[in-house]
């Protein structure tokens, strides 16, 4: 398939599906809900909406000063305000393309910094690598937490939970076995694959071997920390979500950073992951629906602006 076919493809076709997702929980509500929702937007508290979004601010900063610590390690001495900003047009980047962002990073930073790109998406993937294994952290916490509610909602949808163990347990034995067929296999084609991500392979061991390895660490947490606290404060816009404990937030919070793959930016899916579990835990349809709603739409929003006004101002800033 040629490559502009490809991207094509690759942006439409999440494009449909988050569209297609926002019409069928438009189509699956009555005009009673519908209303309600409208009338959730215009009694909305949004003081906690733009606190969100100040929080969200934390978590562009700490992102772009993690990244530093990995240049730094391979011997890059980049501009702080060029980090930050490459961070925010990647956001906006995967707006369009779902993890498009990471390689559109690395070619900034390359035409600003002469960092080469190899080497620069090998720090980036590292990051995501990180970031998984933080998530997977939140994941674990909140089945332990929700463990009886997940379960009993897994059997009203049918789906047994010995068919669950046993698919994470062959992916992990696939996992592993990757792993080793990585390291100690001599296959041509195995050889080859390790000449050509070089780069990406010393960007990625850069963390275990940097010196500011612990404050590494450190943002990592933050950055995730950032993410949990500016979802939380917006439950307080709300009246009807107000008062929901903690840990149903951390659940809404999990299942809303899965949904975000489904589309372009979590584009209905993001909303309606969210309604869905908190409809689990006693909230109205149509209420989650808003919540979710302003939730992503405010990030979407910030994403968006600060996207652009870092893609217009990286050139100025960088003129020679």
């Amino acid at each position: 398939m040629k490559t502009p076919i490809r991207k094509f493809l690759s942006l439409i076709i999440p494009l449909f599906i988050g569209l297609g997702i926002m019409y069928y929980q438009y189509s699956t509500m009555t005009t009673e809900q519908i209303e309600k929702t409208k009338i959730s937007f215009l009694k909305a508290d949004y003081f906690y909406i733009f606190l969100s979004l100040f929080i969200a601010l934390f978590g562009y900063w700490s992102r772009a000063y993690r990244w530093k610590y990995a240049l730094q390690h391979l011997g890059y001495k980049t501009k702080f305000s060029n980090d930050l900003m490459t961070v925010c047009v990647s956001y906006l980047v995967n707006l369009t393309i779902p993890r498009s962002g990471e390689i559109s990073r690395a070619a900034l930073l390359k035409k600003y910094e002469d960092v080469p790109f190899d080497k620069a998406f090998g720090t980036v993937v590292a990051e995501r690598i990180v970031d998984m294994l933080i998530f997977l952290l939140f994941l674990a916490i909140g089945f332990v937490i929700q463990f009886d509610t997940i379960y009993q909602f897994l059997i009203e949808k049918g789906v047994k939970f010995e068919t669950l163990i046993w698919l994470s347990i062959s992916g992990f034995i696939l996992f592993v076995l990757f792993i080793l067929i990585w390291i100690y296999a001599e296959w041509n084609i195995i050889l080859k694959l390790k000449q050509k991500l070089s780069g990406l392979i010393e960007g990625m061991q850069s963390i275990l071997k940097m010196k500011d390895k612990w404050s590494y660490i450190f943002h990592s947490f933050f950055i995730w920390f950032s993410y949990l606290m500016m979802f939380y404060v917006t439950i307080f816009a709300l009246p009807e979500t107000a008062n929901i404990s903690f840990d149903i937030v951390v659940m809404g919070f999990i299942f809303g950073t899965l949904a975000v793959g489904f589309s372009n930016g979590g584009l209905g899916a993001y909303p309606l992951a969210i309604s869905t579990v908190l409809f689990l835990y006693g909230i109205p349809e149509e209420t989650g629906a808003a919540f979710g709603y302003l939730v992503w739409t405010s990030q979407t929003v910030l994403t968006i602006f600060l996207g652009l006004l870092s893609y217009l101002l990286l050139p100025i800033l960088n003129k020679k």
